[in-house]
């Protein structure tokens, strides 16, 4: 389970400048990667959905919504992952009905219920699988720093609230590469938040990448609204979920933070069950929380559900609209 260090996200400070040393070494072989890299050429367009930072940042909602988008302009869409936390490597279509967390990771069947989605460890194979499957376009979620590929269309997600943390690399900050290298190669970027959050915009447009603000939205939040809830998470930043608990003026008693793709094991699970009830709480938590747990061990847990809204539909259609005719075009017929 992923952990970030609690300095990425403070001001540089001694350790994360003892670390530096690693985090140009870590630098140099991204760099050297893309220079030697000969990338596969799909025979469909594949856009990417990564970003700069590690651990979450927002991507499979943002992933979520694009699939959406293409889907309602008609395009064949199909969902490659990488299946981070899963055992399979792939290439297999996931199917929700037949695999679990464990087999091919939490985001794989959150993104399956939308569209057809493949877990590939290897990116290409994946690329390869769902092109010969049918599909129009590929949505990549995550990959962006991976140079075996070529995309046609890259967005960066960054949370607003967490921005870059403190704007170095892996192991002295959270940043995957260099944030002037990473932009570079972007062809915009998703800043997840409300806005007071977007402090970070004049930061992403200084290197002329186009900015698409967008929030995570509760869907049917009201009926939370009043409650006693016990919130648990295992995401990139659970806070942030508590945090939109508390907008809808619900009433948390507990909240409890795990690592991102926790695994809970069932007496945790009882636990938690046995808590809210002496708190007389709701106990609730994230759709990505709850697709790790058995089926037989859902009942009684509320889940919360968000999705993205876009602040500019407009700036969304235009960057969309070239990949969308690529994809409709070479799926005409002759």
């Amino acid at each position: 389970m992923y952990s970030a260090p609690g300095f990425w996200g403070e001001r540089p400070g001694l350790l994360s400048n003892l670390l530096l040393p690693m985090a140009t070494v870590w630098s140099a072989i991204g760099c050297t990667r893309h220079a030697l890299a000969r990338p596969y050429q799909s025979p469909v367009p594949v856009v990417c959905i990564g970003n700069l930072v590690a651990g979450g940042a927002g991507k499979t909602p943002v992933s979520l919504a694009l699939s959406s988008e293409f889907a309602a302009r008609g395009v064949a869409v199909h969902i490659v992952t990488r299946g981070y936390g899963g055992r399979l490597r792939g290439p297999l279509r996931v199917d929700p009905a037949c695999h679990n967390a464990a087999e091919v990771g939490d985001e794989a069947l959150l993104l399956a219920t939308c569209a057809p989605c493949w877990v590939a460890r290897d990116r290409v194979s994946g690329i390869r699988a769902a092109a010969a499957a049918g599909a129009g376009l590929i949505l990549l979620d995550d990959g962006f720093q991976n140079p075996a590929f070529n995309k046609d269309l890259s967005f960066v997600v960054v949370d607003a609230g967490y921005g870059f943390g403190n704007g170095r690399v892996i192991p002295a900050g959270p940043l995957r590469e260099g944030l002037a290298r990473g932009l570079s190669r972007a062809d915009a970027v998703v800043l997840l938040g409300s806005a007071e959050d977007m402090s970070c915009v004049a930061q992403i447009e200084s290197g002329g990448v186009p900015v698409l603000c967008a929030e995570l939205a509760p869907i049917a939040g009201q009926r939370l609204s009043g409650s006693r809830l016990l919130a648990f998470a295992g995401i990139g930043r659970p806070e942030k979920f508590f945090m939109t608990l508390r907008s809808l003026r619900a009433e948390l008693v507990d909240t409890r933070a795990f690592p991102d793709h926790y695994r809970f094991d069932i007496a945790e699970i009882d636990q938690l069950r046995i808590d809210a009830e002496r708190a007389q709480a709701r106990l609730v938590t994230t759709a990505k929380d709850i697709v790790r747990l058995p089926r037989s061990n859902r009942s009684g847990i509320e889940v919360l559900d968000v999705e993205v809204r876009w602040s500019d539909r407009t700036a969304l259609d235009e960057l969309i609209r070239p990949v969308v005719l690529s994809a409709l075009d070479r799926n005409a017929p002759a």
